[in-house]
This record gives C-alpha cells, structure tokens and sequence, in this order.
C-alpha cells in the first residue's frame, strides 16, 4: 500500500468529518457525538501524517494501529448517527463508506509491516 494515498485519502477523509461535525454543532445542536467524532475521524490523517516521521519500524507500525482503532470508532459514531439522526443518513452512509476504505487501507498497510522481515 502506498502510504501517500493513505495520507491523502485520511487528510480528504478528516475535512469531510470536520465539516460534518461543524454542521452537527450548528445545525443539530449535537455537540457529545460530533466532539467524539471530530477526533476519532480526524486521528488516521494525523497518525498517518506522524507515521510518515517515524523514529522505528514499530513506532511506525503502532501509530497505524492506532489510526485503524481510531478510525474504527469513527464507523461507530457514524452508525450512531445513522440511526438516531434521519436527516443526517444518507450523508452518514457516505462518509461511513471512506471510513471503511481508510480502514481497508490500514488494515492492508499493517498486514504488509506484519509479513515483512525485520
């Protein structure tokens, strides 16, 4: 997995959650979910992003891992959504659709660490 599509698709990915938050504030009035999913959907860009300077191998893989946990919660903020915010569904069903990919991406990425020697 090239990890400059990682970045790009997770920073692309976190403009997409910060508007949405940004419209479940103003909007919605929801400020216990969106402030749970402004981080959880905004950390695999930033852990990616960090990953890129790594100090090891393992310092690399763990902020990886921990954008795939992250980015998993996402998935769950935006099933929440999903079903207790009808107006906000179908724009949820999408953005949980690149949340998905992002996971993909970094399940494969950490899957390739894992089978490669040293």
């Amino acid at each position: 997995m090239n990890s400059s599509i990682l970045r790009e698709k997770s920073f692309l990915f976190a403009v997409k959650v910060v508007r949405f938050c940004q419209k479940l504030k103003k909007v919605y009035k929801e400020f216990e979910i969106s402030s749970q999913l402004f981080r959880s959907g905004t950390a695999p860009g930033a852990l990616s992003r960090e990953a890129q300077y790594a100090e090891s191998r393992a310092d690399f893989k763990h902020k990886l891992n921990i954008g795939l946990k992250e980015a998993n919660e996402a998935e769950y903020w935006f099933d929440i959504i999903i079903e207790t915010i009808p107006d906000l569904k179908e724009e949820a069903i999408l953005l949980k659709a690149d949340c998905k990919e992002i996971i993909a991406m970094l399940i494969s990425s950490t899957k390739t660490l894992k089978n490669k020697p040293g």
